[in-house]
């Protein structure tokens, strides 16, 4: 029987594992990370934003093959390889020359796409598993680490790119060595708890009102046979994908209504923020009100943060797009806890690790979708047509979100 003072130290994997998903969170600082290829090598906006769009399909393939080598292999090694792959892929990144830009497809998206989509994987898998009586907690604290990242990191990453005796292939140079670091160092400090170890046990909540059907475990064939399965994963694609498309051009939408540019690298940090919080309360809605309040209210919130934003760019207006980015934030934010509570609800706990990592798959074709919207940008001039097409995906989520049934 473990001692107390043994179980007391998950509060340190906790703490370790949200220092760790902070680090990894960086991925998502795109719109800053490309502002060297695009000021000084001038590669086009649609080549940086399909290298979005490839870093979102190599981060869920990690996800996934974390998953699978973590089973083999333990979080240790597993662990130790993301760092590895993270890495390389930002030192390599850094030393990228104008001539190539599809090498960044290489070194950005495939080699630390891939690692920090296995380390996500390994950290919320191996941290929750010490908290079987706060699950809720755990994860909240973990997505919160992973979305304010950019907030915390971005701004130090803009004062390297243009502090002269650093500048942006030094700088990514040193990411590339702390955030390997770190991986590493979690590979070595965080392990699952050993099987003898009695945690205490979960508060009863008060009843809620439950959809009437019969729970069961499938597996990840039966999960993609159902239809039910398919128009959540449409659904939850839509939805990702106005914030996806946000997070792409975020600081040039920012300056586009006249932000300075100081301005708008924190207003992407805060974008950030408010992803960390939406992960959050939206844990909190769900165990709360269930599932179907659950994705009406964040479908709701995703039809007002594209139309507001709309809006805002039309009328120039900065108050309103700072506005739009938190409500888009919030939106975000909400679409990983409730894929993972969707799909541990309605198709059980026993292949919930592959079956979520699946379900995750959504982010490919919302950062498709993302892609798209930053061939609308460049071919208009404008981010009108771009959160048109948004908000219209967001409408059309609706009708989705009123048909999904029990399994």
């Amino acid at each position: 029987m473990e001692t107390k003072s043994n179980l007391n130290k998950r509060w340190l994997y906790l703490i370790s594992g949200v220092f760790t998903m902070l680090f990894s969170g960086v991925l998502y600082a795109w719109s800053i990370l490309k502002i060297p290829f695009k000021n000084e090598f001038n590669w086009s906006d649609s080549v940086l934003a399909f290298n979005f769009t490839l870093t979102m399909c190599f981060f869920c393939l990690g996800a996934f093959f974390g998953s699978l080598i973590c089973k083999k292999i333990g979080p240790k090694i597993t662990l130790i390889i993301s760092g590895v792959l993270v890495g390389i892929g930002f030192v390599s990144t850094g030393l990228l020359s104008a001539e190539i830009p599809y090498l960044l497809y290489i070194t950005y998206a495939l080699l630390a796409g891939t690692g920090i989509g296995i380390s996500y994987n390994v950290v919320v898998s191996t941290v929750n598993s010490w908290f079987p009586d706060k699950k809720g907690l755990s994860s909240g604290c973990l997505m919160m680490g992973f979305g304010i990242s950019t907030l915390l990191l971005g701004n130090i990453i803009s004062a390297l790119f243009e502090n002269i005796n650093i500048g942006w292939s030094k700088a990514y140079i040193l990411l590339g060595i702390v955030v390997a670091i770190v991986l590493i160092l979690a590979g070595i400090v965080l392990k699952k708890p050993s099987a003898d170890i009695e945690f205490p046990a979960q508060k009863a909540k008060k009843k809620i009102q439950k959809e009437s059907f019969e729970t069961r475990d499938f597996t990840t064939k039966e999960m993609l046979k159902s239809f039910t399965f398919w128009r959540a994963f449409a659904f939850m694609a839509l939805i990702t994908a106005v914030g996806n498309s946000v997070i792409s051009f975020a600081r040039d939408l920012v300056i586009s209504v006249d932000a300075a540019p100081a301005l708008a690298t924190t207003l992407v940090g805060v974008l950030s923020v408010f992803n960390g919080i939406g992960r959050i309360l939206t844990g909190a809605v769900y165990d709360a009100l269930g599932r179907k309040t659950t994705m009406l209210a964040s479908n709701i919130l995703t039809i007002f943060a594209a139309g507001l934003t709309l809006v805002a760019v039309q009328t120039h207006s900065l108050p309103l797009c700072i506005v739009g980015l938190c409500l888009t934030g919030l939106s975000y934010g909400s679409c990983p806890t409730m894929t993972s509570a969707f799909t541990a609800s309605f198709y059980g706990t026993k292949y919930f690790a592959t079956n979520y990592s699946l379900t995750n798959f959504n982010l490919i074709v919302a950062s498709f979708i993302a892609t798209f919207s930053n061939s609308l940008l460049i071919s208009t001039g404008g981010y009108t047509a771009p959160f048109i097409m948004l908000l219209v995906l967001a409408i059309g989520a609706l009708g989705i979100n009123f048909t999904i049934r029990k399994p």
